[in-house]
């Protein structure tokens, strides 16, 4: 009998703590018409967003889905828990099982360059060491990887489109992962932690969010927007806080960091250095 309560309690806590319980005045922070993540959430009471420069105003005006948007998987079914987003970006996923965690972080900083129009710093590394540069597949070259050994062949020509893009970045998911990704991000520090920075538990398994906002309270307070892509491979969704059911986090610890589906243990915070050489 113990151990039937023991397994009950065990199980209750599990789904209260996967379904954030809403607090009454997040309500108050959504804007359910807001096509944007800077008009669909408004900073909470108190606080504000600060200007910021031209990769903040990016990830701002990052498009979401209209309220209520599910999350699919690569497939076109369903993630199985729905209750711990509050919106889904457009970016695609894709129609394979690539584009998990890491590699929407990958993505969103990817989305950034490719905008700016700053082509030769679109690069990263695969778990290998092996950086694989877009400046070379825009060229024609293609990647042929056998174990350890990875080189650049002949390809067909110079191509410059969107779909080839997203073509290169499929092939980075192929052999990137959290490993290789908290390997390549320069270390960044708690007290300045930055839109764009990537909370990361490199190994197998191992989990990567991405913040995509920002706002500060006039006593100094700051909270954070995280987004996040999941296993398997799923469409990149802002992540509602499993203590408020706000969307707004608070990252006080480099020690440990609760979010709705990942328990991140001393996790690394990091930024991409095409970022800090901006």
């Amino acid at each position: 009998m113990q151990g039937f309560l023991f397994s009950c309690l065990t199980v209750a806590v599990a789904c209260s703590f996967m379904h954030p319980q809403i607090n009454p005045n997040a309500v108050h922070e959504v804007d359910r018409t807001g096509t944007k993540l800077s008009t669909r959430f408004q900073p909470p009471d108190g606080f504000v967003r600060p200007t910021g420069d031209a990769l903040d105003q990016f990830f701002r005006q990052m498009p979401l889905h209209p309220d209520e948007h599910p999350v699919h998987l690569y497939n076109g079914a369903l993630k199985d828990n729905q209750a711990i987003h509050a919106a889904v970006l457009t970016y695609d996923v894709g129609q394979r099982d690539l584009q998990q965690c890491a590699d929407a972080c990958i993505r969103m900083i990817a989305e950034y360059l490719w905008q700016q129009k700053r082509y030769d710093d679109i690069h990263f590394y695969l778990t290998n060491g092996w950086r694989m540069d877009y400046s070379e597949w825009r060229k024609g070259k293609r990647l042929v990887v056998r174990g350890q050994h990875t080189q650049w062949v002949a390809g067909t020509g110079v191509d410059t489109s969107y779909a080839c893009f997203r073509s290169y970045l499929d092939h980075v998911y192929m052999y990137a992962g959290t490993l290789s990704l908290s390997k390549e991000l320069q270390a960044a520090s708690l007290q300045d932690l930055r839109i764009g920075d990537v909370v990361v538990q490199g190994g197998a398994p191992g989990h990567a969010v991405m913040i995509v906002d920002k706002v500060v309270h006039s006593n100094g307070e700051v909270r954070y927007m995280l987004a996040q892509s999941y296993m398997p491979a799923q469409e990149i969704h802002i992540l509602k806080s499993p203590v408020t059911g706000s969307v707004w986090h608070s990252i006080t610890s480099a020690e440990r960091l609760v979010t709705a589906e990942w328990t991140f243990e001393s996790p690394k915070f990091g930024r991409f250095s095409a970022v800090n050489e901006k």
